[in-house]
C-alpha cells in the first residue's frame, strides 16, 4: 500500500492559525525545563543485557528543528520540552532523572544514602538513571523506595535500583499508598491484554519517529520496552498527615485515592520546602479516561485534593515537582500553577454536569465547552495527553453510562451489521467512496473517517477505502494538539497500510504476576471461562496452597467460576478433587501457561480425587488475543 501522505492545505492553514493564537512569548517553561541541568546520558540510549534497545531518546533529535506543517505547533513545543533528558537538580538534596522513560525518577539524598521516588517502567532505564546520578553525586546506596501510585511507569523499574534481598532485610523500605498492590496488579491482569494492545496505539509504539510519525506522548515521549518488575510495598500510607522518616528525610503524606489513579499520594518534604504532586498536577490536561482504557477518574475529587494540597503544603513550598515534566519554582508561581490545574478539572466536571442536566449528551457537551481565558491561556492546561473532548465524554460516562437516553441508540446493530446497512442506504461502496473523496478534498476529515469506517466494516477487502481512510487518519493526526490522538490516528493509518503490529509490550511481567493474591489469580481465571462452553460443566475443587496454609475452593457451575477460602467448621459438599501446590506453582499453571501434567509429573502438584475434573476445568478456559484488530472488523487485518 502507498506511503504516508503529506499534510493537506487545510491542515497547513490550521497549523498557521493555531501558531498565531498561541502564547509563544511565554518561555517560562523552557527556563524551568532547563533549570538545574547537570548532565545528560550520552548517548541517550539504554539497552538490555542482550543488546536490545529499550529506550532511545536520541531518536527525537529532530525536535530541535523548526516545527513542520505535519505537527501541531503547540504539540511540537511540548515534545521539545519533554525530550530534554539527563540529571537535574530540583533543590538542594533533591534531583531528578528526566527523559529516560515516560516518567521521571526523583532522588532525595539522606544522611547515608538516597531515596528513590518512582523508578520508571523498566529495570534497565531505572538502572541507567541511577548510574547517571551516581556518576555526578557519588555512589550512594538506595535506602528507600517510594511509589507515588499504581501505574506501571512508577514502579516497573524497581529492581533496577534495589533488590528484593535489601527490601526483605529492611535496608530499603518500599513506601506506597494503601491499596497500591491490589490496583497495580489488577489493572495489568484483568484487562491487561486489551489495554496493552490499545496502548500500542496510544504511545505510537510502531510509528517511525519524525515529523510524519511519532513526536511523543505529551506526558513523556513514549514507554520504554525493558524488563518490568515489581517489589511489593513494605510500608502503607493510609491517611493524610502520616509522617515517615527515611535516613533522616522527613516526609509528610497526602492520600489522594480516586484521582489520577485509584491508589495515589502526594507528599511534602518540610526540610526541603518541596512538594511532590505525583501525577495529580503536571504540565498538561491529564486523562479522566485514557484512550488505552481504564476506570473513569473523578475530576470532582481530583480538584478537591488539589485544593487540599494548596492549603496544606503549597504555601509552605519553594518548589513543586511531579512524576512527569519539569518543576515549578517560587511559592506564588507554584500556588497559581496548582490553582489553575484545580480549576481546570473542577470546571470540566461542573460544566459537564450542568449541561447534562439540561439534556445534552456527552458528544454534544464535548463540542460546547470552552475553558475560561485564564485557564486556556496557560500552557500547562492544554490537552497534550488528555483532552477536553474525551475527558468531557468520560465525565458523562461516569455519571450517565454508555446510554444517552435516546431509545434509537438503545439497541443499535453491532459495528459490522450496522456498517453493511449504512453502506447500502448510502448507495453502495463506490458511491460512498466518491462522496468521501469530495469531503476529503473539502477538508472534512472527521466526516470522511466516519463514513469510510462503514465501508471498511462492510467490506474489509476494499483497498481503496482503506487507503483513503489511512490518508484521512494521517491528516487528523497531523492537526492534533493531543499527542495520544496523534498516535492513535497515525497508528490506525499504519495498520491500514501495512497490517497489524500486535501488542509490542506485555502486561503480565513475572514479578507482577507474583504479586497477585490467590483471590486475584482465580479472579483472573474467572475472566477466561468461555461461558457457553461451560454451561453444563460442574466442577468442585479444593486448592490446598501449601505455603499459605489455606484451602481455596473453586466451583464451576452455570458457566461461572466462583471461588472462596473454605471456611472452618462449615459443612460443604465434598470436592471432586483436591490439588495441593505452592502459590508459585499455582501462578505457573494457571497464569503463565505451564502444562498441568508436566507440573504434576514433576511432583509440584499433588492430586487427590477425580483427575478428569482438572481436564474439564482447563477445557473451558479461553485465551485473550493480544493481536485483535482495531481499525477493521475482528480478524481481518494481516
Amino acid at each position: 500500500m502507498s506511503t504516508a501522505t503529506e499534510p493537506s492545505d487545510f491542515i497547513v492553514a490550521e497549523q498557521q492559525r493555531s501558531a498565531a493564537a498561541l502564547p509563544f512569548a511565554d518561555t517560562a517553561d523552557l527556563a524551568d525545563a532547563e533549570r538545574g541541568f547537570i548532565a545528560a546520558l550520552e548517548p541517550g540510549v539504554v539497552t538490555a543485557a542482550d543488546g536490545t534497545v529499550v529506550w532511545d531518546n536520541d531518536s527525537y533529535d529532530f525536535l530541535r528543528e523548526s516545527c513542520p506543517a505535519s505537527v501541531n505547533p503547540s504539540l511540537w513545543r511540548q515534545a521539545g520540552l519533554v525530550t530534554k533528558q539527563g540529571l537535574f537538580e530540583v533543590t538542594e538534596g533533591i534531583y531528578q532523572i528526566r527523559g529516560l522513560d515516560l516518567s521521571n525518577m526523583t532522588l532525595v539524598e539522606g544522611k547515608t544514602g538516597v531515596l528513590v521516588i518512582d523508578p520508571l517502567i523498566s529495570a534497565e532505564t531505572a538502572a541507567a538513571g541511577l548510574a547517571l546520578y551516581r556518576a555526578h553525586r557519588g555512589d550512594r546506596p538506595v535506602i528507600g523506595l517510594i511509589y507515588t501510585h499504581s501505574h506501571v511507569d512508577h514502579f516497573g523499574g524497581a529492581m533496577g535500583v534495589t533488590t528484593t534481598e535489601d527490601v526483605a532485610a529492611g535496608r530499603c523500605p518500599v513506601i506506597a499508598p494503601a491499596g497500591f498492590l491490589e490496583h497495580a496488579v489488577a489493572e495489568n491482569v484483568y484487562a491487561g491484554t486489551a489495554m496493552s494492545r490499545r496502548a500500542g496505539y496510544m504511545y505510537g509504539a510502531v510509528l517511525p519517529r519524525g515529523p510524519l510519525g511519532a513526536v511523543g506522548a505529551g506526558l513523556g515521549q513514549t514507554t520504554s520496552v525493558g524488563t518490568v518488575t515489581l517489589i511489593p510495598p513494605t510500608v502503607d500510607i493510609t491517611e493524610t498527615g502520616q509522617e515517615e522518616t527515611v535516613d533522616g528525610i522527613r516526609i509528610v503524606f497526602q492520600v489522594t485515592p480516586g484521582t489520577e489513579a485509584p491508589a495515589e499520594m502526594n507528599f511534602y518534604f518540610p526540610d526541603h520546602r518541596a512538594l511532590c504532586m505525583a501525577e495529580n498536577a503536571t504540565h498538561t490536561l491529564h486523562n479522566l479516561l485514557t484512550l488505552r482504557g481504564a476506570l473513569v477518574r473523578d475530576p470532582h475529587v481530583w480538584a478537591k485534593y488539589l485544593t487540599e494540597a494548596i492549603n496544606l503544603y503549597a504555601r509552605r513550598s519553594d518548589v513543586v515537582f511531579a512524576s512527569h515534566h519539569w518543576p515549578t519554582w517560587g511559592t506564588d508561581r507554584l500556588v497559581e500553577f496548582l490553582a489553575l490545574q484545580r480549576d481546570l478539572y473542577g470546571y470540566l466536571n461542573d460544566q459537564t454536569l450542568r449541561l447534562l442536566n439540561q439534556g445534552y449528551v456527552g458528544a454534544e457537551i464535548a463540542e460546547m465547552i470552552t475553558l475560561p481565558s485564564a485557564v486556556e491561556g496557560s500552557w500547562h492546561t492544554h490537552g497534550y495527553y488528555g483532552s477536553v473532548s474525551h475527558n468531557v465524554k468520560a465525565i458523562y460516562q461516569r455519571y450517565m453510562g454508555w446510554f444517552d437516553g435516546n431509545p434509537a441508540h438503545l439497541w443499535e446493530h453491532p459495528p459490522v451489521e450496522s456498517a453493511m446497512r449504512h453502506v447500502e442506504f448510502m448507495g453502495g461502496a463506490e458511491e460512498v467512496l466518491r462522496k468521501a473523496r469530495k469531503s476529503y478534498d473539502a477538508g472534512d476529515y472527521r466526516w470522511v473517517a466516519q463514513v469510510l469506517n462503514y465501508v471498511i466494516y462492510a467490506d474489509p477487502t476494499n483497498d481503496a477505502a482503506k487507503a483513503l481512510q489511512a490518508s484521512t487518519f494521517e491528516q487528523l493526526g497531523y492537526g492534533a494538539e493531543n499527542a495520544t490522538w496523534r498516535n492513535f490516528y497515525l497508528s490506525g493509518a499504519y495498520e491500514l497500510r501495512y497490517g497489524s503490529f500486535g501488542t509490542p509490550t506485555k502486561a503480565n511481567a513475572p514479578t507482577m504476576l507474583a504479586a497477585l493474591t490467590v483471590e486475584q489469580v482465580f479472579d483472573a481465571m474467572a475472566l477466561r471461562v468461555d461461558g457457553p462452553k461451560a454451561w453444563n460443566q460442574r466442577v468442585v475443587a479444593d486448592w490446598q496452597i501449601s505455603d499459605e496454609d489455606r484451602v481455596h475452593r473453586l466451583e464451576l457451575r452455570n458457566g461461572r467460576l466462583t471461588h472462596y477460602d473454605r471456611p472452618d467448621g462449615v459443612p460443604l459438599p465434598e470436592p471432586d478433587a483436591v490439588f495441593t501446590l505452592s502459590k508459585a506453582t499455582l501462578m505457573r499453571v494457571l497464569l503463565a501457561g505451564e502444562d498441568f501434567g508436566v507440573a504434576a509429573a514433576a511432583g509440584d502438584i499433588l492430586i487427590d480425587g477425580d483427575v478428569t475434573k482438572l481436564a474439564e476445568l482447563v477445557g473451558v478456559f479461553d485465551s485473550p488475543d493480544p493481536d485483535f484488530t482495531i481499525v477493521t472488523p475482528r480478524g481481518t487485518l494481516g
